[in-house]
């Protein structure tokens, strides 16, 4: 499962790159808006998470980081949005130079694709 969501995300990141910041910004106003339309059935599988860590002993610490409730998953859409309206950077020159031989040389920012992190008990991080 894994897996195929990492080469779902690669092929999406292709995608993406391709497009304008605008398109950029509203795949995350997407994303913001569908963890709200969701946020039932998220919560629903966040209490099973959190059944299932109690039963395997957790420190109530890190239950805490591992429950979702309606305000954290407001906080997961409203920072969403918050990237969402940021500037674009990408395509943005933040260095030039020229070389003594003429060769002119500038450093460009471009989406470097997918990361994977694996994290413990931080559903709010996953946004």
């Amino acid at each position: 499962m894994l897996k195929q969501m990492g080469v779902r995300a690669k092929e999406a990141s292709r995608v993406l790159a391709l497009q304008d910041g605008r398109a950029r910004a509203q795949a995350l106003t997407h994303m913001a808006d569908a963890l709200l339309k969701n946020e039932q059935a998220i919560l629903a599988a966040n209490a099973q998470d959190v059944a299932n860590g109690q039963q395997a002993g957790l420190t109530s610490a890190l239950i805490d980081r591992l429950t979702l409730t309606p305000q954290r998953v407001a906080g997961m859409a409203d920072a969403l949005r918050q990237v969402a309206a940021l500037p674009d950077p990408v395509g943005l020159v933040q260095q030039r130079m020229t070389r003594p031989n003429g060769l002119r040389i500038a450093r460009v920012s471009a989406p470097i694709g997918v990361i994977a992190v694996i994290f413990e008990a931080r559903p709010n991080v996953t946004a």
